[in-house]
């Protein structure tokens, strides 16, 4: 069967695939999760390994989509994560594919906190695992604690440096700004990614704290956090960034790059080729959806791909042209950012 492109009902043409592997996590970031009270999904019901590997086969063979990241919770605490590496790192876009990796591996990756990298990099890669992108959204032991509730930055730090020195092809730092909390590091982080020669992401603060407490006052916009930056090391801009959720710019210095992720202040929802699928194997159009499509029950009462591949294009045909943020019939999803998958 030849490739086929996955459109949604703005055009948009589906490529990214992110694949949460478990929905537990070893720290609690309040943006993410409660502190206590997480029900964990039973193991039963978190898909395995042969079921995430036949999905995204569907993904890419059938509709072309040529990247995969892999998230949680925290995906380095699956058991044995190296051996579902390996089975995705050797899925390859058809030929006849539209994307420009066609013929070609996808592009493999993961989101973590870093806080056991250390002990499994090596394995990672030589797993297949192409690019490494790390959660890292204070430099301050004190106000780290504070944010994750968990004391690690030492072991996040050596877990950076040792994705560092294994060689993917990309390591970043992904961290998110809350005013108040952590806007005043905005320049040691950035500062941090120049010293280590690696892009530091900074993301605007979005509603999906477990807790609810999110609200417009808290975001630190991407021009407030450019011009911060560029006052102490001068930026210009790279040019656009097509499909990717980051806008970046250049030091002047030739110091490396630094981006932004502004979900709230300047949406890239019109651009949008991301679709998500849960542990629990629901698959969600958007990150902030309210409607999701189960996967795992076709799988497991027997369904071929064809039927699989129907309902994929009946829920990216309801996928939405934006998340709505700000505006008052923005309804929040149901489910908090570690459930979901970032």
């Amino acid at each position: 069967m030849a490739a086929q492109d996955l459109v949604d009902p703005f055009g948009r043409t589906i490529r990214d695939l992110r694949i949460s592997v478990t929905d537990r996590c070893n720290f609690r970031c309040t943006y993410c999760m409660p502190a206590e009270g997480m029900v964990w999904l039973p193991k039963s019901e978190v898909l395995t390994f042969e079921e995430i590997e036949r999905l995204a086969r569907l993904f890419v063979e059938r509709y072309g989509v040529d990247g995969i990241r892999l998230t949680g919770g925290e995906p380095t605490v699956r058991a044995h994560l190296p051996v579902l590496i390996a089975k995705l790192a050797a899925l390859k876009v058809p030929v006849d594919s539209a994307s420009p990796l066609a013929g070609e591996s996808i592009d493999l990756a993961l989101t973590t906190n870093a806080s056991t990298l250390a002990n499994c990099a090596d394995e990672l890669r030589r797993a297949g695992l192409r690019r490494i992108n790390i959660s890292l959204d204070s430099l301050d032991r004190a106000k780290f604690e504070q944010m994750t509730r968990r004391d690690e930055l030492d072991r996040v730090l050596v877990g950076i440096q040792a994705a560092i020195d294994t060689g993917f092809e990309s390591v970043k730092i992904n961290a998110v700004i809350e005013r108040g909390v952590n806007d005043d590091e905005i320049l040691d982080l950035a500062d941090f990614g120049r010293r280590l020669g690696i892009e530091v992401r900074f993301i605007e603060f979005m509603p999906l704290d477990a807790e609810g407490h999110w609200d417009n006052e808290k975001v630190v916009s991407q021009d407030e956090i450019v011009s911060r930056i560029g006052e102490a090391f001068p930026l210009e801009s790279v040019p656009a960034r097509g499909a990717a959720p980051a806008d970046r710019w250049r030091y002047l210095d030739g110091k490396g790059t630094v981006g932004v992720i502004p979900s709230v202040t300047k949406p890239f929802c019109a651009d949008c080729d991301r679709v998500r699928l849960t542990a629990d194997g629901q698959f969600r159009t958007c990150l902030f959806a309210t409607t999701e499509f189960d996967l795992r029950a076709l799988l497991r009462n027997g369904a071929d791909d064809d039927t699989v591949a129907a309902e994929i294009e009946r829920a990216v045909g309801t996928k939405w042209a934006g998340h709505q943020i700000n505006q008052v019939n923005f309804v929040r999803p149901g489910r908090s950012m570690s459930q979901i998958g970032g």
